[in-house]
């Protein structure tokens, strides 16, 4: 592909487009995106030849780029340039699995951020879900996941101390809470809601997104025989990951 080739494919496909200049640059790219002219990890042109080919403001191009970044359509790189994210990520929805391990299987690069892992105490409701008493103790965790250091996942935990006493002492940047408590209390049966959300601001900033992306949430209890072993809450910016679910007929 010729040098210019991307900036002649761009200028064709938002030739005609009826809408603001921001957006008919964005949705152009879009196109290129899911046309197959620009391909996964592709560098895409930078904010100066792209205000120099289509003749609009750095702030247009720079609002469109942003944008995209936010819905996962472009990963930019400080001082390395933007480029052609990969398409979206998916997590089974009728299973119980390790986000770290659909990760490293798809061939990407794996890490979390842990910010919180303290012990709290019951509120009504969560009392109620583990059949606990109101202010009995229980262990919390939040974690951000990323695929390739796109933020995919907030995983906000609740955990039952007399099924993992020791879950507070562990690194959590070394494995996930999943891996421990798949050891320490193997789940036997789980329940999940899931819904479109949008984040809260604090969600916002942790997973890079804005207060108009839609959000994917599942709310997940998992028991260990008659013990309720956990209460999660998984957050995914729906422009970024998938649910995948599958059925047999009779």
């Amino acid at each position: 592909m010729s040098e210019n080739q991307p900036l002649t494919q761009l200028r064709a496909a938002i030739s005609d487009l009826p809408a603001p200049i921001y957006l008919r640059v964005k949705q152009g790219i879009i196109s290129q995106i899911r046309s197959g002219n620009w391909l996964a990890h592709q560098r895409v042109p930078s904010e100066t030849e792209l205000v120099n080919a289509l003749n609009v403001s750095r702030m247009t191009i720079n609002r469109a780029l942003r944008e995209l970044t936010g819905e996962g359509w472009l990963v930019r790189m400080q001082g390395v340039g933007t480029f052609v994210a990969e398409l979206k990520g998916h997590t089974a929805l009728l299973e119980v699995g390790s986000i770290a391990e659909e990760i490293t299987a798809r061939g990407h690069h794996y890490r979390n951020q842990v910010i919180a892992l303290e012990q709290v105490k019951a509120d009504e409701q969560l009392a109620h879900a583990f059949s606990f008493n109101v202010g009995e103790p229980l262990f919390y965790s939040q974690l951000v996941h990323y695929d390739n250091d796109m933020a995919v996942q907030l995983e906000t935990r609740y955990v039952n101390p007399a099924l993992a006493a020791d879950y507070l002492q562990q690194d959590f940047r070394l494995f996930t809470p999943h891996h421990y408590l798949s050891k320490v209390a193997p789940l036997t049966s789980g329940e999940h809601i899931v819904e479109a959300v949008l984040a809260d601001e604090s969600q916002q900033g942790l997973l890079e997104v804005t207060s108009s992306q839609p959000c994917l949430l599942i709310q997940r209890r998992t028991w260990h025989h008659s013990q309720v072993v956990t209460v999660a809450r998984l957050l995914y910016p729906g422009s970024r990951y998938q649910l995948v679910g599958s059925f047999t007929g009779k």
